[in-house]
């Protein structure tokens, strides 16, 4: 069932609001209260919209809070059913050093067809568009996805850029691509604006994969199925106590490697505000007593899929 196009206005202010709320803490070296400021806007403002939500992906549960955590309910209680998938900050550090790429990010989807992610990690790969849904895959080695993507794209291996996070656990794959002669986009954080980059050839990015944050890869999901792009995840549990705890989410097979359609089953709306400058949005500006923010606006059933610019979001 489409989500009410009414609704998108409604967001991009939320995540607007969030923005301008942790605006006001970039480069005080404080990425916890740079998080909590958008959060507590964040829910200020998604309490006043006349909907029934649940947050499905959250900043943790329920003994986390004041963090908006998993299964919080939201609105009025009056009007649609939505679940709703929240990262109120993302790039915590990149907002406390006033560093690119910090993002306020929201997605929604009708009540049951957003994917309910626990707090863990998740292996990810993600490819634009153009790319047939069997040349790339998670159960595939990096090497046989870099040649197939050479081959269906018509571009030799040395003109393929691949972005993941630089981390150490990623150690092995980074060698297998410079080995390869791969480019890379190393990013220190924000997975979900990296899995972004492969929904237009400006980023010049080819494949976005590696380990990063579960609850990251539903939200990316939401805009990249907007962009009709492809995505897999697959969940990694480290301990015992997180296997229960995916278990009582119903994710019964630990070890199933999940699709794009798997995780975002129905219409979505997905926005992302720009606290600092990045690649995909520009970052928070304050000009004579008024902040302009840009938020990257997906909306699956209207083919939606822009940037929008706004002005007088709060003055002081």
């Amino acid at each position: 069932m489409p989500l009410n196009k009414n609704l998108i206005d409604k967001f991009i202010n939320i995540t607007s609001m969030a923005a301008v709320a942790s605006y006001k803490y970039v480069g005080k070296k404080d990425k916890k209260l740079a998080d909590k400021a958008a959060t507590d806007e964040m829910r200020k403002n998604i309490n006043i919209l006349d909907i029934k939500g649940e947050v499905v992906i959250g900043e943790g549960e329920l003994d986390d809070a004041p963090m908006l955590f998993i299964g919080e309910k939201l609105g009025t209680g009056i009007g649609p059913e939505i679940d709703i998938a929240v990262d109120p900050l993302e790039g915590t550090n990149f907002a406390a050093n006033n560093l690119p790429g910090a993002l306020s990010v929201i997605a929604i989807a009708p009540k049951g067809n957003l994917f309910k992610a626990p707090e863990t990690y998740m292996n990810k790969l993600a490819v634009g568009k153009d790319v047939p849904g069997d040349a790339v895959d998670l159960d595939f080695t990096v090497e046989k996805n870099i040649k197939n993507l050479s081959e269906v794209k018509n571009k030799k291996i040395s003109d393929l850029t691949a972005c993941i996070l630089d981390r150490p656990r990623h150690k092995k794959i980074i060698e297998e691509l410079k080995k390869l002669k791969v480019n890379l986009k190393l990013i220190s954080d924000g997975d979900i604006s990296g899995a972004l980059l492969v929904t237009d050839k400006k980023y010049n990015v080819d494949i976005f994969l590696g380990i990063g944050g579960g609850p990251e890869g539903v939200l990316a999901a939401s805009a990249l199925d907007a962009f009709e792009c492809k995505f897999q995840g697959r969940f990694l549990f480290k301990t015992s106590n997180d296997i229960m705890r995916a278990k009582k989410m119903g994710i019964n097979d630990i070890n199933k490697k999940y699709d794009l359609k798997e995780i975002v089953k129905d219409d979505s709306i997905f926005c992302a505000t720009g606290i600092t400058n990045g690649d995909l949005v520009k970052g928070i500006e304050y000009k004579n007593n008024i902040f302009i923010s840009e938020t990257l606006i997906t909306h699956k059933a209207g083919k939606l899929t822009k940037i929008i610019r706004r002005e007088n979001i709060l003055k002081t």
